[in-house]
């Protein structure tokens, strides 16, 4: 075992554990009321971002509720190194805010082409004189509806009763670099996500998070209770399906949000009777795709906490990077003609995610398929065996193919989607499928 493979998990265990978590929050909080500062939340807004129309809306809401001071800041687009195959981006993001608009009671119609150039600069001019005039919590949602929906409207704001007119070229400029220098400076490259005392909450799907930090923190005003948008909830027992769509599971061994997913996919395939069918695909890095240094420290905080919501261990992780994954992809294939790659693939991502087990070393990966009920001598033997890199690519293509680039991804029947937090969206598809008669 190489000095990496054992301090990575002792370290990264120690920087995800929550204790670590609610020491550095309180050290904030110490700090915050030693300062007399207000409870300030920065948000940065993407006028163009179907997922900031949704989180820019919400603003008004959250202000509503909590004795916060809500600075708000405009951004333009992430680099392409922070948002890779961003035409997949861009359609994917407007199809699933449509969906999370819906399913939240919102408002938001993917139009089928983002706004235009001009609507776009109008809205930021706009929206700067809004922050200029602390403004925008009462505004934004109404110009991102006009933006988005009815871009004829939005000169109107400029009369009464909004009144705003709109920011110059320049200060649009300087609004735009003041708000990118300070969310690089802070450590995120994405739009639509609110910072708070050391940490970041993505639109939202992570806005249950900061209410229940603020709501720990006794920052919720009178008779406030409950969360504004509650994370979709798992599938709790059977039902009896007459003919359960079928998952495609699209994954990495390298992905944490795929470690915290898997035993959830798998187990709504139990309960509904819906054959999960996995499809292992190679990791961004490994089809050289970069990640930048903030994503990967966003994404490893993200997944911990959205682990412990969902009582999935996780944080003792062994990055399987390179040689670990293709050792599991040869493995899988073995697995899988067995009918063993449930077993398989839940034991590894267990082992490297939550136990920090090197995959790299023969004595690890041993460990993970002995675990998975399966035989190691023809488990060793399989690893000489690269059949797997065609049905890896194959299943590449295809997911591509749904307009889809980053795992996990799924698909039922006509829904496809991206990510860990819309296995709801998976839940649906399946359970409106036809009930057995009874």
């Amino acid at each position: 075992m190489s000095l990496k493979s054992l301090l990575m998990p002792m370290i990264a265990q120690r920087m995800l554990a929550h204790e670590t978590l609610l020491r550095r929050r309180a050290k904030h909080e110490k700090r915050r009321i030693r300062s007399g500062e207000p409870h300030r939340i920065r948000y940065f807004h993407q006028v163009d971002d179907p997922y900031s129309a949704l989180a820019g809306a919400a603003t008004e809401r959250l202000a509503e509720r909590y004795d916060i001071t809500l600075e708000p800041w405009l951004v333009g687009p992430p680099t392409e190194q922070a948002a890779p195959d961003r035409d997949r981006l861009i359609a994917y993001s407007r199809r699933d805010a449509q969906a999370l608009a819906r399913r939240l009671g919102l408002m938001f119609d993917d139009p089928g082409h983002q706004p235009t150039g001009e609507a776009v600069a109008l809205a930021q001019a706009l929206l700067t004189r809004a922050i200029g005039e602390n403004r925008f919590a009462p505004l934004v949602g109404a110009i991102s509806h006009s933006l988005w929906h009815e871009p004829d409207r939005l000169r109107q704001f400029a009369l009464p009763p909004s009144s705003l007119e709109p920011a110059s070229p320049a200060e649009v400029a300087d609004a735009l670099a003041a708000g990118e220098s300070l969310r690089k400076r802070l450590g995120h490259y994405l739009g639509a996500v609110f910072h708070y005392a050391g940490e970041w909450y993505w639109g939202l799907d992570r806005l249950h998070h900061l209410e229940r930090r603020l709501q720990d923190l006794g920052a919720h005003k009178p008779g406030i209770e409950g969360l504004l948008f509650e994370p979709g909830a798992d599938l709790a027992a059977p039902v009896e399906l007459a003919s359960p769509l079928p998952i495609d599971f699209y994954f990495s061994f390298r992905s944490p949000y795929t470690a915290i997913v898997a035993k959830r996919v798998f187990e709504l395939g139990r309960l509904s009777g819906a054959t999960v069918r996995p499809k292992a695909i190679l990791p961004m890095v490994m089809r050289g795709m970069p990640v930048l240094a903030d994503k990967r420290a966003y994404i490893a905080a993200d997944a911990a906490r959205e682990a412990r919501l969902r009582g999935v261990p996780f944080g003792r992780l062994n990055d399987p990077v390179g040689r670990p994954v293709e050792r599991a992809m040869a493995v899988l294939a073995a697995a899988e003609r067995i009918g063993r790659a449930a077993p398989f693939i839940l034991a590894f991502l267990d082992g490297v995610w939550a136990q920090g087990i090197d995959a790299g070393s023969d004595r690890g990966l041993r460990r993970i398929v002995e675990t998975a009920g399966l035989d190691w001598p023809v488990a060793r033997d399989s690893l000489a065996d690269e059949a797997w890199r065609l049905p890896a690519e194959q299943n590449r293509a295809e997911m591509f193919s749904l307009g889809l680039w980053g795992v996990p991804s799924f698909r039922a029947g006509e829904v496809a989607v991206w990510g860990q937090d819309r296995l709801w969206a998976i839940q649906e598809a399946v359970l409106a499928s036809p009930r057995q008669a009874t």
